[in-house]
């Protein structure tokens, strides 16, 4: 069965920075683009970012351009989201997200991921 778990929230004051990630099982990430989403409390879920199988493409959300930066490492099978400059409203659950690679980063519709983590909580507080 094919796993991709997160790991890395907490919670952490305005203005600081974490780093999430994503470690798959039972699924070679280098056939994949792997996307971050978000939901945060009473809201839907909203696209953060992909990136490209090799890495050569990335693409984020306005809400988050500039200070969110994905990453990965293929040979490690792991996806990185490194968060800087966090803000309050940056709180959420988020997800890593894995869908095949000819699908494109621009893509940002959950439906197009196939398979999901079971997310992690990044509480930021003011």
């Amino acid at each position: 069965q094919v796993q991709l778990r997160e790991s890395g929230g907490g919670l952490v004051q305005a203005g600081g920075s974490l780093r999430l990630s994503c470690a798959a099982s039972r699924l070679t990430i280098s056939d994949y683009i792997l996307g971050w989403f978000r939901r945060a409390p009473g809201k839907e879920r909203e696209f953060v970012g992909a990136i490209s199988w090799n890495g050569s493409s990335t693409y984020y959300a306005d809400s988050v351009k500039g200070r969110f930066t994905i990453s990965r490492e293929n040979a490690r099978n792991t996806g990185y989201l490194q968060m800087t400059s966090l803000k309050p409203e940056d709180t959420a659950v988020y997800y890593c997200a894995a869908k095949q690679w000819d699908r494109g980063i621009y893509q940002t519709t959950a439906t197009a991921y196939d398979y999901w983590g079971q997310g992690t909580q990044v509480t930021v507080s003011s």
